[in-house]
């Protein structure tokens, strides 16, 4: 199998500062935890950036901000998000990609996100598609729901595209794909030749999904964005704790743990 590509969404926007005090917010503690991520052994630091109040934000300046202080740290791969928050208009999720990062986050549906609605019709994520190839930009397809594969599949081929296929099935979200113990397993089977995928489960299946992706030759992702609790009633201290614990089942499964360049290779960075 291939060596374990661990990604760390490290911030998100939905968690509040109040509910994580550990929440790195500014350019220097995202330079840090960045750092001690990829210590730990991850390889993509999937990037949401907040104001200096600590509100979530698609400005292009504080993604530069951002991105400059973790390539100046690390080596690690930097992923934008296109998807922002729920409020975000389109506009400003995808003024970032001016920005030219390695890669980028694409959701290739609307879907339903707790009591909201995360709206991406297929025009939109033609558009967002189109300028990530324009900018040299590698989409991470985010998958909800099954169907946002088939919608990848097809924006890919009506670009003529040529990237690499790389996948993120987002399990447990409210309203949306729940983390079935088969879900792994069966939309890794609908993708075509040659892509590559990792997984995450939101909350507590987080760690069961990252086993199944390890059992069966995916990839991982984990962070703050996805998880509050390292046990029940127990708050997840660090994203390197995250990382840490993604490592140790990775290891347990016989997977080598992927540095940044091995990771560049396998998506075709």
């Amino acid at each position: 199998m291939e060596p374990l590509i661990i990604t760390v969404a490290a911030v998100g926007a939905e968690l509040s500062p109040e509910e994580q005090p550990n929440l790195p917010i500014t350019p220097d503690e995202l330079a840090r935890d960045a750092a001690a991520c990829r210590e730990a052994g991850a390889c993509i630091y999937h990037l949401h950036v907040r104001d200096s109040a600590g509100t979530p934000t698609m400005d292009v300046d504080v993604f530069r901000t951002a991105r400059d202080a973790i390539v100046e740290a690390t080596d690690l791969i930097v992923q934008f998000t296109t998807g922002g928050a729920v409020s975000d208009a389109p506009e400003d999720r995808i003024a970032p990609l001016e920005l030219q990062p390695e890669m980028a986050s694409l959701t290739t549906g609307t879907v339903n996100f707790g009591d909201e609605v995360f709206f991406n019709p297929l025009p939109l994520v033609r558009e967002f598609h189109q300028r990530m190839v324009d900018m040299g930009v590698v989409p991470e397809f985010e998958i909800f729901e099954p169907g946002m594969i088939a919608t990848a599949e097809r924006v890919y081929e009506e670009h003529g595209s040529s990237h690499h296929k790389h996948f993120d099935f987002v399990l447990g979200v409210p309203g949306a794909m729940p983390a079935w113990p088969d879900a792994v397993e069966w939309l890794s089977s609908k993708l075509s030749d040659g892509a590559t995928w990792s997984a995450t489960g939101i909350g507590r299946h987080n760690f069961p999904v990252a086993a199944t992706s390890v059992a069966v030759g995916g990839h991982v992702r984990t962070g703050f964005e996805d998880v509050r609790y390292i046990e029940p009633g127990k708050l997840v201290r660090s994203n390197r704790e995250l990382v840490e614990r993604v490592v140790a089942i990775g290891r347990d499964g016989g997977r080598e743990i992927a540095t940044p360049a091995q990771a560049r290779e396998v998506l075709g960075l």
